[in-house]
């Protein structure tokens, strides 16, 4: 009697303990994470494009038939123009005239084959600095004692672009005398002692 009771009280407090175990409230499962989105990266601006290099030529001078002249004439465009740079030998000493002109071709002996001067705006003949002037009116170089020219300085009105004004492809030449800045259309500066073509640098 004893040992049946001991044996439903202790088979009672099992089922008991189960049965408050089993009813315990199951754990709420997490809630997921919220994802953090990433903050947001600004483009940066493109770098603006170089400037396009600036045009640059030369012509190469060579003696005319029965002349020893010989040099560079170099131009680059600038603010406001074409920076022209002069450097010629056996020349005599003195001024000499030198003048783009309207074709490039040096191939007769004389460099009649240039033709006049490079004159698009159909102006009168003059100084580099007249308002009235040949685009192709450069002025007179001056050669010392050793027969030597250098000159550089800033021509207006010029370029070395596609536009009527360009000078490249042009002639260029040297004269044996002065330009006077008067006399039409040439500045009386006299025969042409040296011819060379207005290249454009690669």
């Amino acid at each position: 009697m004893n040992r049946t009771l001991l044996t439903l009280t202790f088979c009672a407090a099992v089922v008991t303990g189960c049965s408050k175990k089993s009813s315990a409230p199951a754990a709420e499962p997490a809630a997921p994470a919220t994802p953090v989105e990433p903050a947001p990266v600004e483009a940066e601006a493109p770098a603006p494009p170089p400037p396009p290099a600036a045009k640059q030529a030369t012509a190469t001078l060579a003696p005319t038939k029965k002349s020893k002249v010989t040099g560079t004439i170099s131009f680059k465009e600038v603010e406001g123009g074409v920076e022209v740079t002069a450097a010629v030998e056996n020349l005599t000493p003195g001024d000499h005239a030198y003048h783009v002109h309207e074709k490039g071709d040096c191939s007769a002996p004389d460099a009649s084959s240039a033709g006049g001067h490079f004159n698009p705006g159909g102006h009168k003949h003059g100084a580099p600095d007249s308002e009235d002037r040949h685009e192709g009116d450069f002025g007179n170089l001056t050669a010392g004692k050793d027969g030597k020219a250098t000159k550089t300085f800033v021509m207006k009105g010029i370029t070395l672009g596609d536009q009527p004004t360009s000078i490249a492809g042009k002639g260029f030449i040297v004269h044996e005398k002065a330009d006077d800045f008067k006399t039409q259309p040439t500045g009386n500066a006299g025969g042409r002692v040296a011819c060379g073509v207005i290249e454009l640098t690669p």
